[in-house]
C-alpha cells in the first residue's frame, strides 16, 4: 500500500522484552567470523587457540561486540513478524508501524547507525521501545529510519537507528531527508585489512535472527535483481567494526562509543572484504569495499567513535 507517512510518525512506539545469553552472543560472532584467522597474522597461528579470539567464542572469557545490539533478542529489523497485528505493515523487531507496508523484496538496508550507553553484558534481558523516527522521500524509492533504544534494570544500554530503503515507494510527497558523504582523509589509510567471506557465512549469520530469503534462497533473489543470494549487510557491518575493533582498539569492546556506516553496495558470500581505515583523534574511519568485483564499495560513511 502507499506510505502514509503521517500514520507512521504519530504512531506509538512499540515495547518488547527482549533476552540473551551468552549462546546467542558466540552465535553471532561465529556468524560474522570469529575464530577465523585473519590474513595478516602470521604463519602458523591460530585463531582456534589466540587469547583474543577465544574472547568472542569461550564463555569463561566471553565480551560482547557492540554491533551485538542489532540482533540481540532477534531484533533484526527484516525479522516478520505479528503481520496480523494493526492490519499489517512494516515489521521491525516485533514493531508493527501503521502506514507502512514493507515488501521483503524491494527492501534493502540502507545504513546503521548505534550508540551504546554502556558495554553490553553477555547475559541480559532488557525492554526494547522502537518507533519511526522519519520517513523520506527519494523520488523513486522511500527511506524509513527506524530507532530502537534498549534498557535494563540498571539503565540505558543502546540507540540504535535502521536506515531502510525501500524501492518503488517513493513519490508520495515526503521531506527527501538529509544527503550528507564522508570524505575520505586525503592520506594512505593506517591500516588495510583483509576479511575473507566464507561461503556458508549468510547461512550462519541468518541463525541470529534475520531469515529474510533474500540471503538464502536463489529464487527470492532473484526477485530482487541479484542472480544469487547476497550476504546480509549486518553481517558486513558486524565483520568490519570486529576488524578494526581487534586491530585498532586492542580488542577492546568496551571503547566503542559509536559505530555508523551506510550501506553503498552488496557482498556475495565468498567474497573478501577489503578494509581501509584511518586512525583521527577519539574515532576511527573506515571504507570497506569487495576486492574480486575491483574493489566495489560495501560500507561508506563508516565512523567508530570511541574513548
Amino acid at each position: 500500500m502507499p506510505i502514509d507517512a503521517d500514520k507512521a510518525l504519530s504512531a506509538e512506539p512499540r515495547s518488547t522484552e527482549i533476552a540473551w545469553d551468552p549462546k546467542d552472543v558466540q552465535l553471532y560472532h561465529l556468524g560474522i567470523g570469529a575464530g577465523t584467522t585473519p590474513p595478516e597474522w602470521p604463519a602458523g597461528s591460530s585463531a582456534a587457540t589466540d587469547p583474543g579470539e577465544l574472547r568472542y567464542t569461550l564463555e569463561s572469557r566471553l565480551h560482547t561486540l557492540p554491533s551485538f545490539a542489532t540482533v540481540a533478542g532477534s531484533g533484526s529489523p527484516f525479522t516478520q513478524r505479528n503481520r496480523e497485528a494493526e492490519g499489517g505493515g512494516a515489521t521491525a523487531g516485533g514493531l508493527s508501524a501503521p502506514g507502512i507496508e514493507v515488501d521483503l523484496a524491494a527492501v534493502l538496508h540502507g545504513g546503521q547507525s548505534i550508540t551504546l550507553h554502556r558495554p553490553i553484558p553477555v547475559h541480559g534481558t532488557a525492554t526494547q521501545t522502537t518507533r519511526i523516527a522519519a520517513v523520506y522521500d527519494k523520488g523513486k524509492a522511500a527511506v524509513i529510519v527506524l530507532r530502537s533504544e534498549a534498557a535494563d534494570a540498571d539503565g540505558p544500554l543502546w540507540t540504535s537507528d535502521t536506515r531502510i530503503f525501500v524501492k518503488g515507494e517513493g513519490g508520495f510527497g515526503g521531506e527527501r531527508g538529509p544527503s550528507h558523504r564522508l570524505e575520505l582523509p586525503d592520506r594512505a589509510p593506517d591500516h588495510t585489512l583483509l576479511r575473507p567471506v566464507r561461503e556458508d557465512q549468510a547461512l550462519l549469520y541468518r541463525l541470529s535472527g534475520d531469515r529474510n530469503p533474500l540471503h538464502a534462497d536463489p529464487e527470492f533473489a532473484a526477485l530482487a535483481g541479484f542472480d544469487r543470494p547476497i550476504l546480509h549487510g549486518l553481517c558486513s557491518y558486524g565483520i568490519t567494526l570486529k576488524a578494526l575493533v581487534d586491530t585498532l582498539l586492542n580488542g577492546e569492546v568496551a571503547r566503542v562509543r559509536t559505530y555508523s556506516t551506510r550501506f553503498a553496495g552488496v557482498v556475495f558470500p565468498g567474497e573478501t572484504l577489503r578494509v581501509r581505515a584511518w586512525r583521527q583523534r577519539g574515532r576511527i574511519q573506515a571504507a570497506v569495499t569487495a576486492v574480486e568485483r575491483e574493489d566495489a564499495p560495501v560500507l561508506a560513511d563508516t565512523v567508530v567513535e570511541h574513548h
